[in-house]
Parts: structure tokens; C-alpha cells; sequence
């Protein structure tokens, strides 16, 4: 996926976001804000997008979005647990109606056999929703996972948002 679509899907989650009055949050982990960085691309942005956290560590998981330290204990960082308390603690630190979380194993190393490199996790919540959670195994170099990350973020959302499962 070159660049330009990646502006289009995220210009294309705005215009949806913008035109219900609604506001966006991120939580990123494996993607290091690149989800915040393709959304704010798009002029005028800060009409739906409220804020990012960036919570690459443990602790970092914790102290800014509140994931629980029994949670990763029990379940690691690169969980459907961890990202829907990511999703879940974004909303609450901010004035948005939706958030995404997305925590992941882009590699080279750091996989396991319960979770290969790729291994991703995302989550979306909004306001008044029961909140959605996802695992994905993306192929390919570090990089490549991450986009592929960033894609899916934005991608589940607007699934989200037109009714459908991401």
C-alpha cells in the first residue's frame, strides 16, 4: 500500500468522523504514533482528531492509559486484554467518542510460537459501544507490518462506524 492511500483511507475516516461531529484518540504502541502522524496529514484534522498516546513500555501501558498490571501479567502486552484497556483508558483521558489501540510484535525478534513476529492486536471503543477487539498475523519486514497495522487501525474503524465488523 503506497502512501497516497494510506492519506486516503485516513481523509476518508475524517470526512466520516467530521460529518457525525465525532472526535478520535489513539493509543499506539508497535505503530510509535504513526496512526496519529497519517491522521493529523490530513488538513484540518483537529476537527476529529482529539489526541494520541504513545505507550510503547509496560509501564508506560499503565501510567498514561491505565492498563492493569494483572492484565499484562496474565496476558502480555501483545493481547486483546491489553489493547482494550488501551482503548477503554484512551477514551477516558480524552474528550473523543472513539478510540483505537493497537499493540503488536512488528520483530525482527521478540516473537514466540503462541505469538510470531506480525502478531498484532487492535481494539476500537466509542462511547455507549460494546467495544471490539481483533488479532491479526501480518507478514513481511518490521515496516511492513507496521503499516499494515496502521491500515487496519484505520480501516476497522470506518467498518465500525458503517455498521459492519472491522
Amino acid at each position: 500500500m503506497n502512501r497516497d492511500s494510506l492519506e486516503g483511507l485516513a481523509a476518508r475516516l475524517g470526512a466520516e468522523l467530521k460529518s457525525r461531529g465525532l472526535m478520535l484518540v489513539t493509543a499506539e504502541s508497535c505503530t510509535g504514533g504513526w496512526i496519529g502522524e497519517a491522521v493529523t496529514s490530513i488538513a484540518g484534522s483537529s476537527e476529529w482528531y482529539d489526541r494520541g498516546f504513545i505507550a510503547y513500555s509496560n509501564p508506560a501501558k499503565g501510567e498514561l492509559l491505565g492498563v492493569l498490571p494483572e492484565t499484562l501479567a496474565r496476558h502480555g502486552a501483545v493481547s486483546e486484554a491489553a489493547v482494550l484497556e488501551m482503548a477503554q483508558g484512551a477514551l477516558d483521558r480524552s474528550q473523543a467518542q472513539w478510540s483505537v489501540a493497537v499493540s503488536g510484535i512488528a520483530g525482527p525478534a521478540g516473537g514466540t510460537a503462541e505469538k510470531p513476529v506480525g502478531t498484532v492486536c487492535l481494539a476500537w471503543a466509542g462511547r455507549g459501544q460494546a467495544p471490539v477487539a481483533l488479532t491479526r498475523l501480518f507478514a513481511g519486514d518490521r515496516q511492513s507490518v507496521r503499516r499494515q497495522t496502521v491500515v487496519a487501525a484505520l480501516a476497522g474503524l470506518l467498518d465500525l462506524l458503517a455498521g459492519k465488523n472491522p
